[in-house]
C-alpha cells in the first residue's frame, strides 16, 4: 500500500503544474466572465431604458433577467470546462505514452521498480480519478462565489437568483457532472471510471503487441462496449422490453462490474507478462 501511494503521489506531481494551470484558467475565466456578462447586461439595460426610453418592464420582457443560468451557457463558463475535459481525456493516454516517448525513456525504470506492476496501473488510474474529482470540487466551490458576485453586480429587479441544484438541473451537461442523487453519481462516475480502465487496458494491448496490438485494442474495446450495453440491447431488440426497469438496472450493474473486472484481469496479464519496455 505504501508503494502504491508513493506511485500515486509521483504520478500526481508529474502533471501538477499543468493541473494548476487548468485550475487558474477556470477560476479566471469564470470570475472575469461573470463580471463581463453582468456589465454587458447592465450597459444594454442603461442604453435601452435611459437612452432609448424603453420601459423597464418592456426591457425585461424582451431581454429577460440576468441569471447564473445565462452565464453558464456562455463561452466564459463552458470554455474552461471543455478545456479541462479535453485535457484530461488526452492525459488518459499521455499518462502512459510519455513513459515510452519522453525525452528520456522512463518505462524501463518504471517497470523495474521493486513493486507489483499492477500498482503502476492502479496508481495511474487513481491519479486520473483524483484530477477529475478535484476539478468537479473546484466548480462546486466556484458556484456560490459566482452567485454572490452576480448579486453584487446586478440589481435585484434585473436578476433571477438560482441555487446550485437549480443551475445543474437546467443544463444537461452540468447534470452529468453534478448528479442530484448518490445513485446517479455512482452511475455516471462509475461508468467514467470503467471507461478509464478499459482505455488503460487497450493501451497495454498496443504497448505489448505494437501494430497487432492496435487491432487487439480495438477488438477489446468493442467487446467491452458490447458487454456493457448487452443487457439493454438484448432487452430492447430481442425481448422487446421484457425486464422491469429495476431488473434491467441490476443487469447493467452486473455487466459494468464484469467489464471492470475483465479490464483489470486482462491488464494484469499484459502488464506482468506481455508489456515491452
Amino acid at each position: 500500500m505504501n508503494r502504491y501511494l508513493k506511485l500515486v503521489n509521483f504520478e500526481f506531481e508529474r502533471f501538477f503544474r499543468f493541473y494548476l494551470i487548468l485550475i487558474g484558467i477556470t477560476i479566471l475565466s469564470e470570475i472575469i466572465g461573470i463580471i463581463v456578462k453582468s456589465k454587458t447586461y447592465l450597459n444594454r439595460a442603461h442604453q435601452e431604458i435611459n437612452v432609448n426610453l424603453m420601459p423597464q418592464s418592456e426591457f425585461i420582457e424582451q431581454f429577460g433577467k440576468m441569471s447564473i443560468y445565462n452565464f453558464s451557457q456562455s463561452g466564459w463558463f463552458m470554455g474552461p470546462i471543455a478545456l479541462c475535459i479535453v485535457t484530461l481525456l488526452i492525459y488518459v493516454f499521455f499518462i502512459w505514452y510519455r513513459d515510452w516517448f519522453g525525452k528520456n525513456t522512463f518505462s524501463y525504470r518504471l517497470f523495474m521498480l521493486p513493486t507489483e506492476r499492477m500498482n503502476i496501473y492502479f496508481a495511474k488510474a487513481t491519479t486520473i480519478i483524483l484530477f477529475v474529482l478535484g476539478l468537479v470540487a473546484l466548480q462546486i466551490l466556484l458556484f456560490p462565489i459566482e452567485i454572490q458576485l452576480l448579486k453584487w453586480l446586478v440589481p435585484s429587479e434585473f436578476r433571477i437568483d438560482m441555487t446550485v441544484p437549480e443551475i445543474t438541473e437546467n443544463l444537461y451537461y452540468l447534470y452529468l457532472l453534478f448528479p442530484k442523487t448518490l445513485i446517479e453519481f455512482i452511475l455516471y462516475y462509475g461508468t467514467g471510471i470503467i471507461a478509464v480502465f478499459v482505455i488503460f487496458t487497450a493501451i497495454l494491448f498496443e504497448r505489448s503487441y505494437r501494430l497487432k496490438g492496435i487491432f487487439y485494442a480495438i477488438i477489446y474495446v468493442a467487446v467491452s462496449i458490447l458487454v456493457f450495453l448487452g443487457p439493454a440491447l438484448f432487452d430492447a431488440f430481442v425481448l422487446e422490453g421484457y425486464f422491469y426497469t429495476i431488473e434491467l438496472f441490476l443487469l447493467e450493474i452486473g455487466a459494468a462490474l464484469l467489464v471492470l473486472a475483465g479490464a483489470i484481469w486482462v491488464g494484469n496479464k499484459l502488464i506482468k507478462h506481455k508489456i515491452r519496455v
